[in-house]
């Protein structure tokens, strides 16, 4: 009997036919390529230019659309990525994006996108990470967003978002890094993010919110994994409580721009890895403890713009850029 061996030159051969031939006949969904269509009629000129053809995955002669990412799922290809970022796409966010219901990776990041995030966005239950920081999107964030369980990373900085932070943000099991940075938020940070078992960065600050460090950290053993909490530029009131330092992974506390007072308790200079804290333009008063100049990670410490006893010098340099009047003149 006639056996072929793998390893033979032929045998390879018609083994990469076999492979290039399955991957050129599959067929891309009907249902992604009418979405990715959709989407290119919506889409400006510098993005439609780059989309060459009918099937966003690619025919054979043509290759896939810029930005497209697709695999092979059984006998069909499916879009599993869609980066179209940084182009000046001007319009609203395209809904039928949520129509791509294997997507895992979304980054729509650095456009001109308007208008509300649609609620439909919830559709999207594969998605890990999406990201629309630096667009002009506006209105509430959907409850819906809550529905996306895989989602490891939410970008939704420097929009114009406002409202409250929806409490359905704590129910991403699998949430890393949640940005909110500079929108129009409103209300109180929502104490059920500290449930979130994986978030190791959560960026609120230049927003308008209220409340305390206290309401935030009222869950026994919330935020188990945080690293980096900015609370900056808000209008947050009340002290610094003691019972942060149970936030033991921590290593940036940012503060700064807020309405906050009391003393610095000493607890804080015993989370083991501080390395930047930013106090300054608060009311905070009295003297920091001496563990804090003693802390062996802690690089910066900025304080001014309080109230702290006579004595009381920050760690590192704040720098600040002056600008005389004829440096704005043009």
């Amino acid at each position: 009997m006639l056996r072929l061996r793998l390893s033979s030159p032929f045998s390879s051969l018609i083994l990469l036919f076999f492979v290039l031939s399955v991957a050129v006949h599959c067929k891309t969904l009907k249902r992604d390529v009418k979405a990715l269509n959709e989407i290119k009629a919506s889409l400006g000129w510098r993005v439609v230019y780059a989309w060459v053809g009918d099937d966003p995955c690619g025919d054979g002669e043509l290759p896939a659309w810029s930005g497209v990412t697709c695999s092979t799922q059984g006998d069909y290809r499916v879009v599993t990525e869609l980066e179209v970022y940084a182009v000046s796409i001007v319009g609203p966010f395209p809904t039928a994006v949520t129509n791509l219901l294997d997507l895992t990776r979304l980054d729509l990041h650095n456009n001109k996108l308007t208008g509300p995030l649609p609620p439909q966005i919830g559709r999207l239950k594969r998605l890990k990470i999406l990201n629309l920081r630096w667009n002009k999107l506006q209105d509430v964030i959907p409850p819906e967003i809550g529905e996306l369980k895989k989602l490891t990373q939410l970008y939704l900085s420097f929009n114009s978002f406002k409202g409250e932070i929806p409490r359905e943000l704590a129910n991403l099991p699998e949430l890393q890094y949640l940005h909110l940075h500079q929108n129009r938020f409103i209300g109180r940070i929502p104490p059920e993010l500290g449930s979130l078992q994986k978030l190791r960065h959560l960026d609120v600050g230049d927003n308008h919110l209220v409340g305390t460090i206290r309401e935030l950290i009222r869950i026994e053993g919330c935020f188990p994994a945080l690293r980096n909490l900015y609370l900056n530029n808000n209008y947050l009131t009340g002290g610094i409580p003691a019972q942060l330092s149970n936030l033991t992974k921590l290593e940036i506390l940012h503060l700064s721009y807020n309405k906050m007072s009391g003393i610095v308790p000493l607890g804080l200079a015993h989370i083991p890895k501080l390395t930047y804290l930013y106090l300054d333009h608060n009311q905070f008063s009295g003297r920091i403890p001496d563990a804090f100049y003693k802390h062996p990670y802690l690089k910066e410490m900025y304080i001014e713009g309080n109230a702290f006893k006579p004595g009381v010098n920050p760690i590192g340099i704040h720098k600040v850029l002056e600008l005389a009047d004829s440096d704005l003149l043009f």
